[in-house]
């Protein structure tokens, strides 16, 4: 006979917590002490939540459990990146990566299982959509992390769309956020999209993280042909969207440009960035491609993206190259739980 698994209060909100106690029969405040647990003192089991009462502990471990899992797997690169890989449910596998760099310490962290836009740069779209992250399993990647006291940042940069997860991301930065959850500040953490119009509207509305559009070419047609999405969710309306909105104080807009050589490049590709972006307050984050198998896209040498930075800096337009990491770990990505997850599947056959 199967047991049955309990549910994990991890990536639980308060408000969730409340409801919980008040089902339990347990005093109000104990909700409060359950997310202290979970978020502050990041406990593994029930039984250390020494200030609830032994019967309050024993109700709650008879449905509940933390949930809390180890990384099953992780690669290390020789400049410090590790990526680790944790299991998802059943057969299914996300990857993080930790990024320390001098006084930082980042931390990219996945929303899905897979991803629905297939980018065509993008190994994760390669394995076509699989599952939502719950809150639980996105907490777990960061509360799991065994680099976890260095943490500067995070970016939701990892597997998968977050604003087509937006209801359990949402509560994931609601709990790092939060003063009973991480207490981190919003400009600690950045939230990558293509630009899914709903979704995109409900984080700037309900967060106030940064925000990173994936960009990649401002020529419809050509963006269209490096990422499906643009058919639904037009960069143009994406920009119209975001003008609405006011990121001159707290809040950071950036546009991500991946560059590849002889594809999107040349001078005239900055222009028509500068023309698509005028007047909005934000900046550009020019990335190096890293090759994944079976792409014919080749990424674009380091002297030509300095010049196209230098282009853009200087017509007004504030640009950075973001650092190549763990190249030599395949740190983009996809590697990893693709290699796992096929792995898998060959065990069972």
């Amino acid at each position: 006979m199967e047991l049955q698994s309990k549910e994990p209060l991890l990536g639980k909100t308060l408000e969730e917590l409340q409801g919980i106690v008040k089902l339990l029969d347990m005093p109000a405040f104990t909700a409060k002490q359950i997310a202290s647990w979970l978020y502050g003192k990041r406990v593994r089991s029930i039984d250390e939540m020494t200030n609830l009462s032994l019967k309050n502990r024993q109700l709650l471990s008879a449905s509940y459990e933390v949930g809390a899992s180890d990384p099953v797997d992780a690669m290390r690169s020789v400049d410090g990146t590790v990526k680790y890989l944790y299991g998802a449910g059943k057969a299914h596998f996300v990857e993080t990566v930790y990024i320390p760099d001098e006084d930082r310490a980042t931390i990219c962290v996945s929303s899905q299982v897979g991803c629905k836009m297939n980018c065509k740069f993008c190994m994760t779209g390669k394995q076509g959509f699989k599952a939502n992250l719950s809150a639980a399993q996105i907490i777990n990647q960061i509360n799991s992390l065994p680099e976890y006291d260095t943490l500067t940042n995070v970016v939701m940069m990892g597997m998968g769309e977050p604003l087509d997860n937006v209801d359990e991301v949402l509560k994931a930065l609601e709990i790092m956020t939060a003063p009973w959850g991480y207490a981190w500040s919003p400009k600690r953490i950045t939230l990558s999209s293509v630009g899914l119009a709903k979704g995109l509207k409900r984080f700037l509305e309900e967060s106030e993280c940064h925000l990173a559009i994936s960009l990649h070419s401002p020529i419809p047609q050509q963006r269209r042909e490096l990422m499906p999405a643009e058919k639904a969710f037009s960069i143009r309306e994406v920009v119209k969207v975001l003008r609405d909105y006011d990121f001159s104080k707290q809040r950071r807009l950036s546009f991500e440009y991946i560059l590849f050589k002889g594809v999107n490049d040349s001078e005239l590709y900055a222009k028509e960035l500068l023309k698509l972006l005028r007047g909005l307050d934000c900046r550009i984050n020019l990335i190096r491609f890293h090759a994944i198998p079976g792409v014919d896209l080749e990424g674009t040498a380091m002297e030509d993206i300095v010049k196209f930075r230098d282009y853009l800096t200087s017509h007004g337009l504030f640009s950075t190259i973001r650092a190549s990491r763990g190249e030599d770990i395949f740190a983009a990505c996809g590697m990893l739980s693709t290699a796992k997850q096929e792995g898998f599947n060959e065990d069972l056959t």
